[in-house]
């Protein structure tokens, strides 16, 4: 059972987090988004698991967020690189949440959802759901 909680639910997170964000407008949301990987790359500096690599990582992520404001697919690439930030801290067991062991691991799990959906252009769910009219 927690294996499939653990599994399951960072798909649950995702999914939620891009149907609230798509309640916003563009430009706004570009601009939240840019902010979240932002401050998602220095989630891991408090734990220090990484030693100084955790303030370099903090500037990649600090970089892509910034050109992020102007294009969505370089959020994609932060949500990619966090990604794999998270298996290193997974493995290294040193995870995002303390007291949650396999945080990271439903992290690494959420953060490509998510970098799906910015290389997209994080289309707002109500998007998808609206049926394309075929063109005459």
């Amino acid at each position: 059972m927690d294996t499939a909680i653990n599994l399951i639910s960072p798909v649950i997170i995702a999914v939620v987090y891009i149907a609230l964000c798509s309640l916003l407008p563009e430009p706004t949301r570009q601009k939240f988004n840019a902010l979240m990987i932002a401050g998602a790359g220095a989630v891991y500096t408090s734990g220090g698991g990484m030693g100084a690599w955790e303030m370099a990582f903090t500037a990649v992520l600090t970089f892509c967020a910034y050109k992020g404001l102007a294009d969505y697919r370089w959020i994609g690439l932060a949500w990619l690189l966090h990604t794999a930030w998270d298996v290193v801290h997974h493995v290294k067991g040193a995870p995002i949440i303390p007291a949650f062991e396999h945080s990271s691991l439903g992290c690494a799990i959420c953060d490509p959802i998510l970098a799906v959906w910015m290389f997209r252009g994080a289309p707002a769910i109500q998007t998808w759901l609206t049926p394309k009219r075929a063109a005459v």
